[in-house]
């Protein structure tokens, strides 16, 4: 099975950092994992995406053109990549900052007020882990099993004291029953 993923929203949203940590989880569960950042001209502000893929086969191309699996964090993340997922895959929509539904009705969509549940967790830059959260309730592609792990490997040795605080937004954004 090989499952695409594109993450998509702004520079500082935290789009490559939990890319990197869904494509550490899939390495740690013996999948074979493909993670391609990409990032506007700007870190912080400028537009980001990240192409994921976790297969249980060999990945000849590290490209993400049609996602199964389409996570964005901002509106215009969502107009750019909505038409490319593949039918019957599915959108993650931060709802706290994209204020319109899908236009699709051939895919699954889920809203989360990812940046909403962040901030009044005291964690505002973690939404995107809530959302990874969920993404991971909903797709089933990597286990809730040894997130520790996979974590250890993506928050660096200097910023260890965030590994807890991006474990429980993983569990918050899994937690949700949409």
């Amino acid at each position: 099975m090989t499952t695409n993923i594109l993450l998509a929203g702004f520079g500082g949203q935290g789009i490559l950092f939990a890319g990197k940590f869904l494509a550490y989880k899939g390495l740690l569960e013996n999948k074979q994992i493909s993670w391609l950042p990409s990032y506007g001209p700007e870190m912080r502000g400028g537009t980001a995406n990240c192409s994921v893929i976790i297969s249980d086969e060999p990945i000849g191309s590290p490209i993400v053109s049609k996602p199964d699996v389409l996570i964005v964090m901002n509106l215009p993340s969502l107009d750019k990549y909505e038409d490319a997922v593949v039918p019957g895959g599915k959108i993650f929509a931060d709802s706290t900052l994209i204020g319109r539904k899908t236009m699709r009705s051939d895919v699954e969509t889920f809203y989360l007020p990812a940046t909403q549940m962040a901030r009044q967790n005291g964690t505002p830059t973690l939404a995107n882990m809530i959302m990874t959260g969920q993404v991971i309730r909903q797709t089933g592609i990597v286990s809730l099993e040894g997130l520790e792990d996979a974590l250890g490997k993506v928050v660096s040795a200097k910023h260890a004291d965030l590994l807890q605080v991006n474990l429980n937004a993983i569990k918050l954004g899994y937690g949700l029953a949409l």
